[in-house]
């Protein structure tokens, strides 16, 4: 692991950064991004992953190092079969594996001497919002979740956007496809990839798909590691979300859970959904909050540190660690 620095952002004086690693449950070697703030009586550490399809060196990085900047020790990491971590199918996701990574993150950190293990938190953007959920209703060590920008890999995956492709019509044509790409993969001995940001971008392209390019393809977000700024997961690469909910058990989420949405954003009915979804016969709702950013679209919560509560996400996980 070369410990070079490759962000997409800047390394503020405040803030220390190494390269560390740890395995996942399976065996699969996780790489990180550490940050670490020179001066703080905080004890409680933080871990990132997130968006879907990025690298720690884009919006996750930039949360981490903001993270840093106001005391906490806090980790990115690249999930399972992407970036810089291990798994020898590259380019693939898994509702179960990269839960497990989440949970790997907050095994690593409970076991530094500089940690405290009762104050751990986790933030997930985008699709590993999803994922970080799924973790807070498995792991009862986490004592934060902040989601943000979030996506339901499984209900976009299952009933297409806006829930336009919600029929079993729909989903059989979806796994007719994935079947047979199965076999074509197979034929020609490699994984053919489903395309990240399209690039160029047509002029009829919808208007979130202009604001994914223009994070991942231009120099404010593009990182040569990043599956969406080149060239996309393999197209069987996210067939498990089709027919494995992640979300079933958030209403047994006991620790505190901030999710935070532009109320802009392609994204915002599946992050409200899922706040609903997770509160309803909740028995532990005094502990859960959901904060609408007005005007804000999904990407202006990847890097828009004039957008980004970062002072509200620091006060929800203190609450929690108290």
């Amino acid at each position: 692991m070369k410990d070079v620095w490759d962000k997409t952002f800047e390394l503020d004086e405040n803030v220390s950064h190494k390269k560390v690693g740890f395995q996942n449950r399976y065996g699969i070697d996780i790489v990180a991004d550490m940050y670490r703030p020179k001066e703080s009586k905080i004890k409680g550490a933080t871990a990132v992953a997130g968006p879907f399809g990025a690298t720690k060196e884009q919006a996750s990085g930039l949360y981490a190092h903001a993270m840093a900047k106001r005391g906490f020790l806090t980790i990115a990491f690249d999930p399972s079969f992407t970036g810089e971590s291990g798994g020898n199918v590259r380019n693939v996701a898994s509702p179960d594996i990269n839960t497990e990574d989440f949970m790997a993150a907050v095994d690593f950190l409970s076991l530094l001497d500089e940690v405290d293990e009762e104050k751990i938190a986790i933030i997930g953007i985008c699709g590993w919002g999803g994922l970080a959920l799924n973790c807070a209703a498995l792991d009862t060590r986490i004592k934060a979740t902040v989601v943000s920008t979030m996506y339901d890999m499984s209900r976009v995956s299952a009933k297409g956007y806006f829930d336009s492709e919600d029929s079993e019509e729909a989903r059989h044509k979806m796994r007719e496809m994935y079947a047979a790409q199965r076999l074509v993969d197979l034929r020609y001995g490699k994984q053919e990839r489903a395309g990240g940001v399209l690039d160029p971008l047509p002029d009829d392209a919808p208007w979130f798909v202009k604001d994914y390019y223009d994070y991942y393809k231009t120099k404010r977000g593009y990182h040569p590691r990043s599956l969406n700024s080149n060239e996309g997961w393999n197209i069987t690469g996210t067939m498990s979300f089709l027919n494995q909910p992640i979300l079933a058990y958030s209403h047994e989420i006991r620790s505190a859970v901030l999710m935070i949405h532009g109320d802009k954003a392609h994204s915002f009915y599946m992050g409200k959904d899922a706040y609903e979804d997770m509160i309803k016969d909740n028995r532990y709702k005094d502990n859960k909050e959901f904060l609408a950013i007005e005007g804000a679209v999904h990407t202006d919560l990847y890097d828009d540190l004039d957008v980004i509560p970062f002072a509200k996400i620091e006060d929800f996980i203190l609450k929690a660690f108290k």
